[in-house]
């Protein structure tokens, strides 16, 4: 398998750590959707990462559809999220609140370095968004007293959030406090602190 994209999106990073927890193998093409459209456009006419090429030559693109590719190779008794019911309609939720901030700061981060003129209500409006769903991941992580979101061990949810925090902290310092959101930060750094978090790392590259 090739995985297309740079580690400095939570997008790809969640990918790539999760093929890691799941011993499946992978190359790397850390192709910027700037600098190397072209390249990525060949397997996403979007121009979007992260994209998965599978051995047959098949492209996955979506992380959210990698991913439950990934679940379903490894089968349920090793996938990072429950198989079904209500445990499993949380972990999307918390999954899901992930991506949506990890898109506003995209966005917030386009705004910003990419147009001339900023939107100062654009700006107002993506940072409240953010807030928002940081308030709302930090009560829900708050009243849980395991490692790990859902219990002893690690999983998607993880996952998500620690790469878009540690994306969003990157991408806008300052945005993230420590002090408002200590729940989310001490996740954070328990996820962090792992060695595929450790190995599949990139400091923030702004968009040229």
């Amino acid at each position: 398998m090739i995985l297309i994209g740079q580690y400095d999106s939570p997008f790809v990073r969640r990918v790539a750590i999760a093929l890691s927890l799941y011993g499946l193998a992978f190359e790397h093409r850390p192709w910027s959707v700037f600098s190397d459209s072209d390249e990525v456009a060949r397997y996403n006419p979007l121009i979007r990462v992260p994209a998965l090429i599978l051995d047959d030559g098949e492209v996955l693109i979506e992380s959210a559809a990698i991913l439950d590719y990934l679940d379903e190779l490894v089968g349920p008794s090793r996938a990072l999220i429950a198989e079904s019911g209500p445990a499993r309609r949380h972990a999307l939720k918390i999954c899901a609140l992930a991506a949506g901030l990890g898109e506003k700061a995209g966005s917030l981060t386009y705004e910003r370095v990419l147009h001339q003129q900023i939107s100062q209500v654009w700006v107002d409006r993506l940072e409240m968004q953010i807030r928002g769903v940081l308030d709302v991941l930090e009560a829900k992580r708050a009243i849980r007293a395991t490692p790990f979101w859902f219990g002893d061990t690690i999983g998607h949810a993880d996952i998500a959030v620690a790469c878009v925090l540690r994306g969003t902290g990157e991408a806008h310092p300052g945005l993230f406090d420590d002090q408002r959101w200590p729940a989310l930060a001490g996740h954070a750094a328990r996820c962090e602190a792992l060695a595929p978090f450790r190995a599949i790392a990139q400091p923030f590259l702004p968009p040229s």
